[in-house]
């Protein structure tokens, strides 16, 4: 499936925040298979409606999906009116290589990227890896990579992680706000956080930015649950995460799978509703390359563009 093909449209997601109104925005993973694409691309043709602020497309642990995800970067530049953001993780990786990379996507006018450490490519075997000698790369932290990028790169606009709940490599509560906030003062645009199930979190970790002297836009991220399998693989990739109890409730008392995605559904747009009535920054929605999620919470909350349709 391919998309009607429009003039690219650059721009820094640092522009379109703090206007007073949240931003939107959305994630993808580059697919595996030709099926995985199709469904993707379809997902994608239903969400360009809604116009979001940007959609991000992931890059796997050590470069795992280095080509894939700058094939759908690309076309997703090239052929919509969507200002698209390549993550890009920094672990294992050389400054040869990762200034090629972020060089490709300035030539083609991609104007904003989201800066990450990554896993380590020793815990995936499937990784692409420096030469040997050089397992550590150039970049040990996601602040290395900004850093390198504002030098090298001084117009590109730069997104970081944040993790409203704590890193698994940083049990230290208090020494992560003093390295994110170095983080930030390296040059970073703005911040996305890992997906969260309490609103709770997401305030005082906001507040404790505040005190911090951290003032740049953050944006909550949304993943609605939609089966329990789902959620058990949720709890794997994000250690910390805090399922509240009123949510596991919901989801232990529904009968079928359609009661489990009603369950996570209504309780992802209550979060949003909430969110937006205490003016956040913007929410980024992790789509898991599915429209239907995104698009009820969009109908539910009645905004523009709305059209929910098989995937």
């Amino acid at each position: 499936m391919s998309f009607q093909a429009r003039r690219p449209v650059s721009g820094k997601v640092a522009d379109a925040l703090g206007r007073g109104k949240p931003s939107m925005s959305f994630e993808f993973f580059p697919p595996k298979t030709e099926d995985a694409a199709r469904r993707l691309y379809a997902s994608l043709k239903a969400l360009v409606p809604l116009e979001p602020t940007f959609v991000s497309v992931t890059y796997g642990a050590g470069g795992t999906t280095r080509q894939r995800t700058h094939e759908l970067v690309l076309r997703i530049h090239r052929e919509t009116n969507l200002t698209v953001v390549p993550h890009l993780t920094c672990v294992g990786s050389t400054r040869e290589e990762t200034a090629r990379i972020i060089g490709d996507y300035a030539d083609e006018g991609i104007a904003s990227i989201l800066a990450l450490r990554g896993d380590s490519p020793a815990a995936r075997p499937d990784a692409v890896s420096p030469p040997e000698g050089d397992r550590a790369g150039d970049f040990p932290y996601a602040v290395d990579l900004v850093r390198f990028i504002r030098r090298e790169f001084p117009r590109m606009c730069v997104g970081a992680a944040c993790y409203p709940e704590g890193h698994k490599d940083t049990p230290n509560r208090l020494a992560e706000m003093d390295l994110l906030k170095e983080k930030v003062d390296a040059g970073v645009d703005w911040l996305t956080t890992q997906l969260f199930f309490d609103n709770h979190e997401f305030y005082d970790f906001k507040a404790r930015c505040e005190l911090s002297g951290i003032d740049v836009p953050i944006l909550a991220g949304i993943m609605p649950i939609t089966s329990r399998e789902g959620m058990t693989r949720m709890a794997e990739l994000s250690p910390g995460t805090r399922f509240p109890a009123p949510l596991l409730r919901s989801l232990y008392d529904a009968a079928d799978d359609g009661s489990i995605r009603d369950a996570g559904m209504e309780w992802a747009t209550r979060q949003v509703v909430d969110l937006l009535s205490r003016k956040v920054d913007g929410i980024h929605f992790y789509t898991l390359n599915r429209s239907k999620p995104t698009l009820r919470i969009y109908e539910h909350l009645g905004l523009h563009g709305a059209q929910i349709s098989p995937e």
